[in-house]
This record gives structure tokens, sequence and C-alpha cells, in this order.
């Protein structure tokens, strides 16, 4: 048997891999609602993502397995060397719980991005929307699932979803400049001066530490 297999020891976790992937498929689904065949497309990348993810967070972990296999580096077989930046870097237990909280506060801020955005389409999507989340990024939800990769990149890496992360960015980029065709069409100038006064992804810093003191 391969030595790599003999000192297994790994949980089987399986049961929270299917718990995990529905609950965050169901979130995904819920409130980016997607319609057309791009938004269908750039979900389908999102749940890709997600089953990778906790398909390795509690089932094989393929990437560790690799890294020790193929590339020799010595990663012990247990559930806490997922954390692979702490592990790797040898800060150990410590290390791994810096790195769960950094990671899991980029996925909370994700989330938030991708709800209030959702609420904001629900309840006033027949106007254009220029306030709220949408004055701080034009298109919140898409920043949402960018927070919410990026942290768990930072909490949970793993080759795949090292592989889908820009795959994911280059589908919502595109979809993004698509719908704001559509806007300059529907809403003409209006849009246009909303597009130069709010940043299409991200924050300006100024924003960024006006909403940090509130």
């Amino acid at each position: 048997m391969d030595p790599v297999l003999q000192e297994w020891k790994w949980v089987d976790l399986w049961p929270y891999t299917i718990l995990m992937v529905v609950i965050a498929s169901w979130v995904l689904y819920h409130f980016l609602a997607p319609a057309g065949w791009r938004e269908w497309a750039g979900a389908g990348l999102v749940q890709g993502f997600i089953i990778a993810l906790y398909a390795e967070m509690y089932g094989f972990p393929l990437t560790i397995y690799a890294l020790t296999s193929v590339l020799q580096i010595k990663i012990p077989l247990v559930h806490n060397s997922g954390h692979l930046w702490a592990t790797l870097l040898g800060y150990g237990s410590a290390g791994a719980a810096i790195e769960m909280v950094i990671g899991l506060a980029f996925v909370v801020a994700g989330l938030l991005m991708i709800i209030r955005g959702w609420i904001k389409v629900y309840f006033d999507g027949y106007r254009l929307l220029t306030d709220g989340v949408y004055g701080v990024v034009r298109h919140p939800q898409y920043t949402g699932i960018f927070l919410a990769i990026f942290g768990q990149l930072v909490h949970w890496p793993t080759i795949l979803t090292l592989a889908f992360a820009p795959a994911i960015v280059f589908a919502y980029v595109h979809l993004a400049h698509r719908e704001e065709a559509h806007l300059i069409e529907r809403f003409g100038h209006a849009y246009l001066a909303y597009r130069k006064q709010v940043p299409m992804f991200f924050p300006r810093w100024r924003t960024v530490r006006e909403l940090i003191s509130i």
C-alpha cells in the first residue's frame, strides 16, 4: 500500500460534505436567481467551486494527497492540515485559527453583499438602483461572490478551487459588462452618469473608510 495512504488520519465527514453543499447551493441559487444561460453558466462554475471545496474539506483531501505524493511535501493527513497556508508555513493550530478567521470574514462580507443586493433588486428592481449597496459598487452581488471565493481560498485552498476561481471571475466580469450594455440601452444618460460615480466591483478607499466609521 502507498505509505501516504498508510498514514491516513482524515476523519470521514462525508455527511458534512453533503450538508454544506446543499446549504451553500441553496444560498447561491436563491439569492443570485440566475435567469439566462450566461447567468446559469456563472452559477454553475460557483456550484463546481462549492462541491470541490467541501468534497476536500470533509471528504477526500485530494490537494494534500497530491502535494504529499507528487511534490514529496510532508503534510500530516489530518483534517486540520486543510488550512494549507498555515500548514505549509509551519504556523500550526494558531496560524490555522487566524487563517480561518480572516477567510470567514471575507466570506461573511461577501454573503452580506449578495443578500443586500438581492433585497434591493427584489423590492426596487423596476428602477435604476443607485442607493444603498448599489451606491457602493455597481454589481454588489458579483462583488459578494468574489469576496466569498477569496475568503474560502484563504480559509481552505485546494487545487480545484484555485482553478475554478479565475474562471468564475472571468465569467462574472463578462456578464457584468453585458448587463451594463442593456442598462445603458434602458436608462441612457442616467446610467452613464451613475457609472462614472460608482465603481464596478470594489468600492473606493474613501467609501470603505466611511463605511467603517459608521
